[in-house]
């Protein structure tokens, strides 16, 4: 006899992990969109300091990181959230406002873990197709919204497309949702983006109360590892999500990290440079074979295949030890997902999808 779950639960899909494999050489990751460089010299202080204390529970408040993140964007401490990573808050939002007969609407393909929320509470999901250049179509969104509409998803910039929108198309559109729908906004590419700064969205958050933004340390921080996010949002918002999770849900080794990391926006400034970088460089040497590639404002390239099949382009480009993501997994086919590295890493990316492409 097996163990019995609940139909709610075997319908949330699998998250689509990148594939890891023994290779017996260099192997060039390129699938998760981590940064290649490793935290600043301070942040693993930070980290070996805490490390004495392991024998204590977490600040279950995250008080000393709420207040750095409060001094870096001017919003108030009783409006963050923290999690373990951000998809621990997006989790926690679906599980304190989405039931059956509640909607949340999103735009697709996007970021793989949306599709959770729905699944996991049995709420609708209504998902709306991006536009012919990979970006969110706002006013499509907008004529999906309804009474039932509990959570409204923009991720900008989007994953997994690499698109991003001006902030005054998305000041335009939350202002048209309803006071009651929470509208979120994952930035966890934010600082990528070169149609931005990061700053320009915090004003947002004081005309639209309903509006949450959604960031993290996992990308350009450089701390995937530690797993630590924030929300920018209203005190409801954060009691909320709070009200729903277990205790200690933000370890203490990544409040130690993430604190000393926001300390440190010079570091900041350099990733962000060197990653511009290598995506005129990668970018430019996909269109130069003839590929098409979206506009990318993240440290990513959303590039399609042609009429290449995806699998065996996939399967080469494990053979030679270069893992980047596959479209189907990510919602469109016939594309991939490939994460900038360092230049050594994008020069054998590209060196392994000519061999591959000439094999084919």
């Amino acid at each position: 006899m097996s163990l019995e779950f609940t139909q709610r639960a075997l319908s949330i899909p699998f998250y689509p992990a990148a594939a890891t494999y023994e290779f017996h050489g260099e192997l060039v990751k390129l699938a998760s969109n981590e940064t290649p460089w490793a935290p600043h010299a301070a942040v693993l202080e930070a980290v070996e300091a805490a490390l004495h204390n392991l024998n204590r529970y977490p600040d279950p408040t995250g008080s000393a990181l709420r207040h750095r993140i409060a001094d870096r964007t001017g919003h108030p401490v009783s409006g963050i959230a923290l999690g373990n990573g951000s998809c621990d808050i997006l989790l926690a939002a679906a599980e304190a406002m989405l039931e059956p007969g509640a909607e949340i609407v999103y735009a697709w393909p996007s970021f793989s873990m949306y599709p959770h929320l729905s699944a996991m509470t049995g709420a609708r999901a209504v998902t709306v197709p991006l536009d012919d250049e990979g970006r969110h179509d706002l006013e499509a969104m907008a004529r999906e919204i309804t009474a039932a509409t509990r959570i409204v998803i923009v991720c900008n910039p989007n994953n997994p497309t690499a698109t991003a929108l001006p902030i005054e198309e998305i000041d335009q559109f939350v202002a048209g949702v309803p006071r009651h729908v929470a509208v979120i906004v994952d930035e966890a590419y934010v600082e990528f983006s070169l149609m931005q700064d990061p700053d320009e969205s915090l004003p947002l958050l004081r005309k639209h109360p309903n509006l949450v933004l959604l960031r993290t340390f996992s990308k350009v921080y450089g701390l995937c590892g530690l797993r630590v996010g924030y929300a920018l949002c209203s005190e409801d918002f954060r009691i909320g999500v709070e009200r729903v999770r277990q205790p200690f849900y933000c370890n203490m080794l990544a409040q130690a990290a993430a604190a000393e990391a926001i300390l440190h926006q010079d570091e900041v400034a350099r990733r962000v440079e060197r990653t511009a970088i290598e995506r005129v460089f990668v970018q430019d040497e996909l269109t130069e074979r003839g590929l098409d590639v979206t506009e990318s404002q993240a440290n990513f390239s959303w590039v399609s295949l042609g009429d290449r099949d995806e699998a065996e382009v996939m399967a080469g480009l494990n053979e030679r030890g270069v893992i980047v993501r596959a479209g189907t997994a990510l919602g469109e086919e016939g594309r991939l997902r490939v994460t900038y590295g360092t230049r050594h890493e994008n020069e054998r990316f590209l060196a392994a999808l000519d061999e591959v492409f000439a094999a084919l």
